[in-house]
């Protein structure tokens, strides 16, 4: 197998199992959701997500054909490391890649799928990412996650923010009203660690 192959795998595989570490060394309740590739994996999520359960689904199914477009053509594969978040139909792409063709590829292959309604190309041209780099955006994903549980507002679940850090950039996702895109935004931008936030929310009524 390329060497490069291998160690973009193994970098995938750390990160994730870096981010379920943070999660659970900073206390969280064993028992809160955990959403993996998009789509909630527990019963609990479910109720609590704006989105439909046959929406939720359809991210996961969205997210598993992009990964299966990106892992299985070696113009990609082997010169890129874009990690794929599917919500509410639509698909942020994060991560590096050697050429802005390539990330453009794979956006293009991606937003022909299915149900895919928007692809947000976040992809950063240049050398892949190291592991203090990646180490640091998990932990600042965890940090965010946390501070989303005192926004302030009345009732406010934080569980329905898509939270993904790439590079110390915080890109944010959701159904939310216009006042909690406003007050979650204002709370993350001075969590220790980010740099930059962008808001990919979608806006609901206010009740």
């Amino acid at each position: 197998m390329d060497r490069s192959i291998t160690l973009t795998e193994r970098t995938r595989n750390m990160i994730r199992l870096l981010s379920l570490s943070l999660v659970a060394l900073l206390g969280l309740n064993a028992c809160a959701p955990l959403v993996v590739g998009g789509a909630a994996a527990t019963g609990a999520t479910v109720a609590h997500d704006r989105r439909t359960a046959g929406t939720i689904l359809e991210d996961k199914n969205i997210y598993l054909k992009a990964a299966e477009l990106r892992d299985q053509n070696p113009a990609i594969a082997e010169h890129s490391n874009i990690a794929i978040t599917s919500y509410n139909l639509q698909v942020l792409l994060t991560g590096q890649a050697e050429s802005a063709a390539i990330s453009r590829q794979l956006a293009d292959e991606i937003a022909r799928l299915p149900r895919v309604r928007k692809v947000f190309n976040e992809v950063k041209i240049g050398a892949e990412g190291t592991w203090g780099e990646a180490t640091a955006d998990a932990y600042t994903t965890s940090r965010v996650k946390l501070a989303l549980f005192d926004t302030g507002l009345k009732d406010f679940d934080p569980t329905r923010v898509k939270v993904v850090t790439s590079l110390g950039t915080v890109y944010l996702m959701g159904l939310l009203t216009p006042e909690e895109a406003d007050a979650v935004t204002e709370k993350v931008r001075y969590v220790s660690g980010v740099k930059h936030v962008v808001r990919l929310f979608e806006y609901i009524p206010a009740n």
